[in-house]
């Protein structure tokens, strides 16, 4: 597996991902304590999908939040280029696409919101992710990206970046059922842009309104976004009588 600070080669992420699929959710509640129901929940409050709309869950895994999105009444597909994290969830009773976040399936302004969760940073080009994410949102649709990030209060920055991200791998041999991906993962985020700078880069993609909100102390942000409208095309000037 090519290090988190090269450009990530695709198959080889989804392969990794695909040795990861078994018991895959139940390795992220241990290695979060829990707190991955807590930021689901915060993601489905801040997305607000509603009874009507179309929504994509890209890099959805197993499909677990794909669940709690659709209980709002909208339709709500999962996409994930891991066959291995789709199949996983293949008791889930949602839709299921394999997708390519750089070449998604769907045609222009098929969504109404687009969410991705704790996959934004597996993608080799973060921004031409984004811009793909646009393509397929209708005009005035919704970004919701829930990712790791940079915490706040400096001694606990300084303790999680030197200690505790050293401590996933060697926490994964107990629960994972491939835990050298963890040592990938680790270093994913270690390197991954801090809230600020995901945010410049979600603006150069194209959504406006862009903003974030931290959560368990700046371990994981959300980030949002609103795709613009259209430029209005100028009227054109009414003819002059007297000519």
């Amino acid at each position: 597996m090519a290090r988190a600070g090269l450009d990530k080669n695709p198959r080889e992420v989804a392969e990794m991902f695909d040795g990861v699929a078994k018991g895959y959710d139940r390795t992220n509640s241990v290695m979060t304590l829990g707190f991955d129901r807590r930021w689901r929940e915060w993601s489905r409050r801040v997305l607000d999908a509603r009874s009507g709309e179309k929504v994509l869950d890209l890099a959805a895994g197993t499909a677990v939040s794909t669940v709690e999105y659709a209980a709002s009444g909208a339709w709500c597909v999962a996409a994930d280029f891991s066959l291995g994290m789709l199949l996983g969830g293949a008791h889930r009773p949602v839709p299921k696409v394999a997708a390519d976040a750089l070449r998604l399936p769907f045609a222009d302004n098929s969504f109404d919101a687009v969410t991705v969760s704790f996959g934004l940073r597996n993608f080799n080009d973060t921004e031409a992710a984004l811009r793909e994410m646009a393509r397929v949102v209708k005009p005035g649709g919704r970004l919701v990206v829930c990712e790791v990030s940079t915490p706040t209060f400096r001694p606990f920055r300084f303790v999680y970046m030197r200690y505790l991200l050293r401590l996933l791998p060697l926490i994964a041999r107990f629960v994972s059922s491939n835990p050298d991906a963890y040592k990938y993962l680790a270093e994913s985020m270690r390197t991954w842009p801090d809230q600020r700078a995901l945010g410049e880069i979600v603006a150069r993609a194209g959504w406006e309104d862009v903003a974030w909100m931290n959560l368990t102390g700046g371990m994981v942000a959300l980030h949002r976004g609103t795709k613009p409208a259209p430029p209005q095309a100028a009227p054109e000037a009414a003819p002059d009588p007297t000519a």
